[in-house]
């Protein structure tokens, strides 16, 4: 099945910064920095960014941290019980914005 997105594509992430080096060193300076040990353990930030792909719905994150899981001994069920923590988070978020919505039509509700 022919999709939009290509996994070769998560091959050529670096190529990405081709165009503007000092942009990408900059933000690869950080995102190593962010996944380096420290208070937490890699293998919990791998986790974290599996369940973040997830819920922000990027297919190319979740490959590569769903491989990343399983070379830091994630088994699939903690994988599920992350994603599901990162699905109910972003289910109250929905929820609770509703109470914006609520202001907005208690003040111009005729």
């Amino acid at each position: 099945m022919s999709t939009y997105y290509n996994t070769e594509d998560l091959e050529k992430f670096g190529t990405i910064g081709e165009n503007a080096p000092k942009a990408w060193e900059k933000f690869m300076g950080y995102y190593g920095e962010v996944f380096a040990e420290g208070e937490l353990t890699s293998r919990e930030k791998a986790l974290i960014a599996l369940a973040v792909a997830n819920a922000v719905q990027c297919p190319y994150c979740i490959e590569s941290y769903t491989k990343t899981c399983l070379e830091k001994g994630v088994n699939q069920n903690q994988m599920i019980e992350a994603i599901h923590v990162a699905a109910a988070i972003k289910a109250g978020a929905t929820l609770v914005h509703g109470v914006q919505m609520k202001n907005v039509a208690n003040k111009l509700e005729f």
